[in-house]
């Protein structure tokens, strides 16, 4: 445990060192959030909706936090300490791969609720945003899809030999999620053919699910996303561990 404390408290000075995770975690959704709210403030998501365009963005917008920490933050920060051996260093110590990856998921994590909260706030205050759904099981879906998406930045981490294949991966995978999963640019305007290679993506399936217990939908309608994320998340975790390279 002692171990455990002492590396997050590096990890976190560290990453709030990290403006890029502050710029992009944070600083960017709260931004888009503030646009939206400005642009549609209580315009009705569509023609007799019973919800606002905003109130249906709103898990879209919060999950921009978890793509930051999870596809950029978490394998840029590993990559790099590969880069510089120092988990080479790491090796010779009571530190394993796993507690070392679960060390980034938490600071990262933290990051991303720090996002969820601040987006929450802009529509909140400024907006007057109020979720149709349940809260709990809003954030019970978001902690799953942070660890779904957590999984496969943990696996990005694991297998990139240096930094400049972790910078190339990681962008291969992040640009395309954050742009056609539904986070910026809303799924529900996006063309058919485009909405069908959109749903392949783990994060458009992770913002169904948001948006679905946001709105208080059926819970039915959401179980796909759930076994979804549930069992990428199982397999992504056991393959990081598995294949992690200290150098």
């Amino acid at each position: 445990m002692k171990v455990f404390r002492t590396l997050v408290k590096t990890e976190s000075k560290l990453a709030l060192r990290n403006m890029d995770s502050i710029l992009f975690g944070i600083l960017f959704p709260m931004a888009l959030a503030l646009i939206l709210g400005v642009i549609y403030g209580e315009k009705p998501a569509f023609e007799g909706a019973g919800y606002t365009f905003l109130q249906q963005s709103f898990g879209a917008v919060a999950a921009i936090g978890i793509c930051a920490t999870g596809l950029m933050g978490i394998p840029l920060s590993i990559a790099d300490y590969r880069h510089r051996k120092i988990l080479k260093r790491f090796k010779v110590t009571p530190v394993s791969p796993g507690l070392l990856l679960f060390v980034q998921v938490a600071v990262q994590f933290a990051i991303a609720l720090t996002s969820y909260l601040a987006v929450y706030l802009v529509l909140k205050l400024f907006f007057g945003y109020k979720m149709i759904g349940s809260t709990f099981y809003f954030l019970l879906s978001y902690l799953l899809v942070a660890i779904a998406i957590y999984g496969i930045g943990m696996l990005l981490a694991s297998i990139s030999p240096n930094l400049k294949t972790a910078n190339l991966l990681c962008s291969l995978i992040y640009f395309p999620m954050l742009f056609l999963s539904g986070a910026t640019v809303p799924y529900e305007i996006m063309p058919k053919a485009l909405q069908g290679a959109s749903d392949i993506m783990p994060l458009t399936q992770g913002i169904k699910l948001l948006k679905g217990f946001s709105l208080g939908l059926d819970l039915n309608n959401l179980m796909f996303p759930i076994i979804l994320l549930s069992v990428l998340a199982i397999i992504s975790f056991l393959v990081s561990i598995k294949f992690f390279q200290w150098e």
